[in-house]
């Protein structure tokens, strides 16, 4: 006895040395060197099994090196309901120190190790110890099975159930606890969330769950860490917790081990979690591990996850790596996957036309039933990336309008406000849209009348059959709402009529009270705003308000002129054009803050051009007319229409009461011409059709 004694421990002492080179003194000075001051778990023989095997290697003769410590050992894994069982022959010294780390072979281990090598003298010893064994095994199994998340959310309705379990089973993986809080707390709502959250942190096993999850943070797949960190961020514990924090250190010391899921599910882990140094130092190590990776990813999804994560601030070469990585694997792309690619390049702050192009065929093709929030993230990230594409526009307006029926009131609404920031106006649409506010006027809120007021007056939208019937509707609710708005809401309305050129008596008088005007000339918000749109209303009551309102106009400052824009290249085109500097004006300033950029004189057919000394003359016959030239950009009409926006609109018809005839000068068409065809361009857009065909002859 005393010799198989002896063997035993010289066994133990080599099998100490081949693990521990460097002495129980080094590996404590190690674990004191942990960063996150997280202990490990100390290297010991927990395992009743691992002990059986020590006792068993005992009986036989001294082995000459731990590297056949586990010879002829069978493992036996479980795979769903069954055990499999394979044999190891040899085992090395790093792969023992890796079986003994309690991690491997805790009792919560799926592989279980037995011996066949044991000598016939010794069977009666191991064969007790093994009995018990098959035993635990099948208890074992179905524990294993009990604890798997799927099953956890099966026995519990609430987080807390959840953490009733773990004191009874608190040796088994907590990674599992957490998910399946997450997935028990995913169909809550905020109140009910906010509930178990406080149950949460007031159940006794809570802090022992968490000291659980910290330990085995290191030793654990990194894919289980990630989802832990998902599931806490999801359930609602807060951000700056020690918990949330180690994890988040020890992914970013991990970093390297991501395979492409625990990629797709740290992006999404990252996109709902605010600044912090850790946070941004993990984002800056994704951008690393993405830009290395970024042409083995196999799915589309995980690549617009990490778009939506790295965000804005990643840098233009990635940027355009990720763009070309999705311009190849356009072919793969699926109707939802093109939906999604719209949110994700709006994160990312890529405006890349020839993807966006791309999507926006894909999406148009396959608009019906697509869901509510999901057309308004496109139209949303059209808007932030500057993106305008008429066929898609056209394509969702068509099926809101073909399905109006089943859109509520405020789907519509939101839809036409985002709609009117990208300058679509969709005649059909607005005119259904129109035709519904009539009917439910009274039940409008005010913010609500605000924004149909704001979308139709910005769109210059005019509905020839239900116009009137529309905007006396629109007045009549307003009117309930008059005496509790702030003096800018009700300004802001009063405009938006003014645009629409209608003139309804009781907002008007209600906002020319001399407390309400001192009140918008004195308070400091968006003042440039307040005071243009009262020189607005102003010159609304002067030059085309009703006589009971004209009395109502009030005496303002002069408002700084507007800053005159210079338009050599299109002065150059009107000399080519009229031969003649003096048979024009640049820049003229008017009444009411307006502005012109060029003006003429002409006869009452527009076929002749006079100088202006000459037509000074004649400015009392009927025959002479001011033609005035405006020079406007694309943003000044309706997106793919030649049809004014509310702010040129109201000034044609101010600048038609002034006596003057308006041409609009579409800038961004006649920079493309060269100067022949841009001078062509100007002769028949002056010249009406009744001119002479050829240049016309002009006064001396």
């Amino acid at each position: 006895m005393n010799k198989k004694t002896s063997s035993f421990l010289w066994n133990l002492r080599q099998l100490n040395l081949n693990i521990c080179p460097f002495g129980s003194s080094s590996i404590r000075r190690m674990m004191k060197g942990d960063h996150l001051e997280l202990q490990k778990p100390k290297i010991t023989y927990q395992n009743s099994i691992l002990k059986n095997l020590l006792l068993l290697q005992s009986l036989q003769k001294p082995l000459l090196s731990v590297r056949f410590f586990c010879q002829g050992v069978l493992v036996f894994q479980l795979e769903g309901s069954e055990i499999q069982k394979r044999r190891l022959n040899t085992l090395t010294s790093a792969s023992v120190g890796k079986l003994l780390y309690p991690r491997q072979l805790s009792s919560d281990s799926q592989c279980f190790f037995m011996s066949d090598t044991t000598p016939h003298l010794a069977v009666d010893g191991p064969k007790k110890m093994m009995v018990p064994l098959e035993h635990d095994l099948s208890q074992k199994e179905k524990q294993l099975d009990f604890v798997k998340h799927r099953h956890l959310i099966k026995h519990c309705n609430s987080m807390s159930d959840v953490l009733d379990i773990f004191s009874k089973f608190p040796r088994f993986s907590s990674c599992n606890y957490f998910i399946s809080m997450w997935k028990i707390a995913k169909n809550m709502s905020e109140d009910q969330k906010r509930f178990e959250r406080q149950l949460l942190y007031e159940h006794p096993a809570f802090n022992q769950l968490c000291d659980q999850v910290m330990k085995e943070a290191k030793t654990v797949k990194l894919q289980q860490v990630i989802f832990t960190l998902y599931a806490l961020i999801k359930i609602g514990i807060p951000q700056n917790t020690y918990l949330v924090q180690v994890l988040l250190r020890v992914v970013q010391e991990r970093i390297n081990e991501c395979d492409e899921t625990c990629l797709s599910v740290l992006s999404r882990t990252l996109e709902a979690m605010g600044k912090s140094k850790n946070v941004d130092a993990l984002r800056a190590g994704l951008r690393l591990l993405v830009d290395k990776q970024i042409w083995t990813l196999e799915h589309i999804l995980t690549l617009q996850t990490m778009m939506k994560c790295i965000g804005k601030d990643a840098p233009y070469p990635l940027k355009k790596k990720i763009e070309i990585k999705a311009l190849k694997e356009l072919d793969k792309f699926s109707p939802v996957n093109s939906q999604h690619m719209f949110g994700a390049l709006a994160a990312l702050n890529h405006r890349s036309v020839i993807l966006l192009n791309e999507c926006s065929k894909m999406v148009a093709a396959d608009i019906h039933g697509c869901p509510f929030w999901m057309l308004m993230s496109i139209l949303q990230s059209c808007r932030d990336l500057q993106y305008q594409n008429l066929d898609l526009f056209t394509a969702i307006a068509d099926y809101v309008t073909t399905t109006f029926d089943m859109w509520k009131m405020k789907q519509v609404l939101a839809l036409l406000l985002v709609f009117e920031s990208l300058r679509f106006r969709h005649i059909g649409l607005m005119n259904l849209f129109l035709k519904r506010v009539v009917d439910i006027s009274q039940s409008l809120n005010q913010k609500e009348i605000l924004c149909i007021l704001h979308i139709y007056s910005s769109l210059n939208h005019i509905c020839d059959s239900e116009n009137q019937q529309f905007l006396e509707a629109i007045t009549s609710a307003l009117n309930t709402y008059l005496p509790k708005m702030s003096s800018f809401s009700l300004l802001k309305a009063v405009y938006c009529f003014c645009v629409l050129n209608h003139f309804p008596q009781e907002p008007f008088n209600q906002l020319f009270q001399e407390n309400i005007i001192n009140e918008l000339l004195t308070s400091g918000t968006e003042s440039e705003r307040t005071e243009y749109m009262l020189h607005q209303v102003n010159a609304c009551l002067e030059l085309e308000g009703t006589s009971v309102l004209k009395s109502t106009a009030i005496t303002l400052r002069e408002c700084s002129s507007a800053p005159f824009r210079s338009h050599v290249d299109i002065e150059e085109m009107l000399l080519n054009l009229l031969e003649n500097k003096r048979l024009f004006l640049k820049n003229v300033q008017l009444p009411h803050n307006y502005f012109v950029d060029f003006e003429l004189r002409m006869d009452s057919k527009r076929s002749k051009v006079f100088p202006v000394s000459e037509a000074d003359a004649f400015i009392a016959e009927p025959d002479i007319i001011r033609v005035a030239l405006l020079c406007v950009s694309r943003s000044a009409f309706c997106f793919g229409t030649t049809h004014p926006r509310g702010g040129l609109g109201i000034k044609m018809r101010h600048l038609k009461a002034l006596g003057f005839h308006v041409i609009l000068v579409n800038t961004w068409e006649i920079k493309k011409l060269d100067m022949s065809l841009a001078v062509t361009f100007l002769k028949n857009k002056i010249f009406s059709q009744e001119a002479f065909p050829t240049a016309p002859g002009f006064a001396a």
